[in-house]
């Protein structure tokens, strides 16, 4: 449902996050609020399925993403791990299906992807980035040290503009099939 008429140009990257349940949404959330650099974190936590649609595709992609909402049940998430990023952790997820509807976009909106959303869906969702390698080096030991895997679900999609830093929350599709 629109969260209001949104002012999106031409120029507005949109981004497309999956919808978690409210369980993990917190779990996740509270780690990014402990971990992630408080100047950086003006974010929920969130896992990204394409970081750059084209604003002057809003009205296609709105209406392709609210028809295939319908047919798409919920999806079985298996979060598996803690990665290390280098200069932070996030914790990866696995879903066949998602990886499926993931290449079913890709090939839907192909002319307009960019390098980085043509690439194969690597699920995951950051809880830490850019500090430097030490300390992130020292979250994942210890995160990594009392895991169990553990399950969530994907209950929708969100639709996002990139405004500069925050996201703007335009759309959400919850899935009802």
């Amino acid at each position: 449902m629109p969260i209001s008429s949104p002012s999106v140009s031409a120029a507005t990257p949109l981004i497309l996050t999956l919808a978690l349940d409210a369980e993990t949404q917190l779990f996740f959330d509270e780690l990014r609020q402990q971990h992630f650099p408080p100047e950086r974190n003006y974010l929920a936590a969130h896992l990204t399925l394409f970081h750059h649609l084209p604003g002057a595709d809003y009205a296609t992609i709105t209406e392709q993403l609210a028809q295939l909402a319908t047919t798409q049940p919920p999806l079985d998430l298996a979060v598996t791990g803690v990665r290390f990023l280098g200069r932070g952790v996030a914790y990866t997820l696995e879903c066949p299906p998602l990886q499926a509807l993931h290449r079913a976009l890709q090939t839907t909106w192909q002319p307009h992807l960019t390098p980085q959303d043509q690439q194969k869906l690597n699920p995951h969702v950051t809880v830490q980035n850019k500090v430097d390698p030490a300390v992130g080096r020292t979250l994942h030991q210890q995160l990594s040290v009392g895991f169990q895997p553990f399950e969530a679900t994907g209950t929708g999609l969100h639709l996002w503009a990139y405004r500069n830093g925050p996201w703007e929350a335009l759309q959400t599709f919850n899935f009802s099939g």
